[in-house]
């Protein structure tokens, strides 16, 4: 039985006594009509209050449908993107390893290159032959003194002999990388100081004094590269007279044809 029946139930029996006179008092009457009045508030104020509450409900409940449907959408979204971004992860890593195959020194040399250069090292004492890389490196610790850009005496005569190697079958289809190196102190020497403002332009008039002198002995200039490093390539702290020594250089590096230098065209044709 509903509240409102109830209350109009009641009402009603009320009613019926209070004209009866049988049972109740006029008084007494008067407060039951005053009581079913109160009660017919109380069931009108919750019967508003449970209206309210199935409002709220609808509005929720169609609130939540409308979330989930855009979590749905965002949900497809997010999966899309996902998908796009691993597929340009992938297609960068691809381009990367293409690039990098073009570029990695430590690619396999060829069996006639590794002969080459082995047997030119062989005859040749200073130089050293990595056989992974297909790269020799010669000693050039005699060429130079400290702070001056012209060669030793006898320099020319070491530097003859690895002309004539690098002209021989063996070598003559070999590449030649000069690279000049200072340590980090100043230029000592006054005419040395004039001609060059810095340690980069004295590395790189050294490694140019050794490319003229491997030219005019008969090595093609096109053969070589000529590099200045300055102090920028240090292999040892220039903590100490001996150390400094060791970062005063000029490196002149042998490469097997197959192996690719930078800015070197014929090297990698593939960037050009």
């Amino acid at each position: 039985m509903s509240a409102t029946r109830f209350t109009l139930i009641l009402g009603a029996c009320v009613s019926l006594l209070a004209q009866s006179g049988c049972l109740f008092s006029g008084s007494q009457v008067s407060t039951l009509k005053t009581k079913n009045a109160s009660l017919a508030d109380q069931v009108r104020a919750q019967q508003a209050r449970i209206e309210n509450i199935e409002v709220h409900s609808r509005n929720t409940e169609d609130q939540l449908i409308r979330t989930e449907e855009d979590l749905a959408l965002l949900e497809a979204q997010s999966g899309l993107d996902r998908k796009q971004l691993a597929n340009l992860y992938q297609q960068r890593d691809r381009e990367h390893d293409q690039f990098q195959g073009m570029l990695d020194v430590r690619r396999p040399v060829s069996p006639r290159t590794r002969g080459q250069l082995a047997k030119i090292s062989g005859r040749y004492g200073s130089l050293f032959f990595d056989p992974a890389t297909g790269v020799s490196k010669f000693d050039t610790d005699i060429l130079f003194d400290d702070g001056d850009d012209s060669l030793k005496p006898g320099a020319e005569d070491v530097l003859r002999q690895l002309t004539a190697e690098l002209k021989s079958p063996e070598g003559q289809d070999l590449k030649v990388v000069i690279v000049g190196h200072t340590d980090d102190r100043l230029i000592a020497k006054k005419p040395v100081r004039e001609k060059y403002a810095d340690n980069f332009r004295l590395s790189t008039a050294r490694a140019h004094t050794i490319g003229d002198t491997l030219r005019n002995l008969g090595l093609a200039h096109e053969r070589m590269i000529i590099v200045g490093a300055g102090p920028h390539q240090p292999v040892a702290p220039s903590t100490s007279e001996e150390d400094r020594r060791k970062n005063r250089r000029v490196e002149i590096f042998v490469l097997g044809p197959d192996v690719p230098v930078i800015g070197w065209t014929e090297s990698i044709p593939s960037l050009y």
